[in-house]
């Protein structure tokens, strides 16, 4: 490719805004994919794996990704470090989700840079451990990510990661609502049936 085409990712997701409601030919042409957000009435566009890496900000994204790893490894195996950077990413990602005030405007904010993020770790793993770069396949350390990070070119990823992070606000609040009830004190009225009723057997 030559360098001077280029582009970073801010320009091509730009470029696909620009286009207009083509988004076949935009797909087909521009190596991005998309998720129509009908809360917002937005389209959130993003790269496929593949379209990423030719990107300007690839090599910045797997190097800040090489540089985690490193220093969360310490000794420790990669395969771990890869594991515990790709835990503490999503974590982080739903917690931040949950306590957003509109899941819908955060999901449109963040999807394309967590995708991004994890494509990098893959990278960067590759690269730190010496082997190739993905061709589809995630390393080794992703069999407990509970995500197919390339299948449909990064599309199942990103469906089920954008589903994931608008159920993230409703998790949290029944589990909020759960342990006030487990929390709720009990009347005297309730204590005095009880022992009624355990008086009688």
């Amino acid at each position: 490719m030559n360098p001077s085409t280029v582009k970073t990712l801010s320009e091509l997701l730009a470029d696909a805004d620009a286009a207009g409601h083509d988004h076949a030919s935009t797909e087909k042409n521009g190596g991005l994919q998309h998720i129509h957000n009908h809360a917002t009435g937005e389209i959130v566009w993003f790269p496929t794996w593949q379209t990423f890496r030719r990107t300007s900000d690839w090599e910045d994204a797997v190097a800040e990704q090489e540089a985690r790893l490193n220093a969360t490894a310490d000794g420790a195996p990669l395969q771990n470090a890869v594991a515990d950077l790709l835990t503490e990413r999503l974590d982080s990602l739903l917690e931040r989700a949950a306590q957003s005030p509109d899941a819908n405007v955060f999901v449109q904010d963040n999807l394309t840079h967590h995708l991004t993020e994890t494509w990098a770790i893959a990278d960067a793993a590759a690269r730190v451990s010496g082997a190739d770069l993905p061709a589809g396949t995630p390393p080794a350390a992703f069999s407990g990510y509970p995500y197919n990070v390339y299948a449909q070119d990064g599309g199942a990823f990103a469906t089920a990661l954008w589903n994931d992070v608008i159920d993230a606000r409703r998790h949290r609040a029944i589990a909020e609502e759960a342990a006030r009830k487990a929390l709720k004190p009990v009347s005297r009225k309730a204590l005095k049936n009880a022992a009624r009723k355990a008086g009688r057997r």
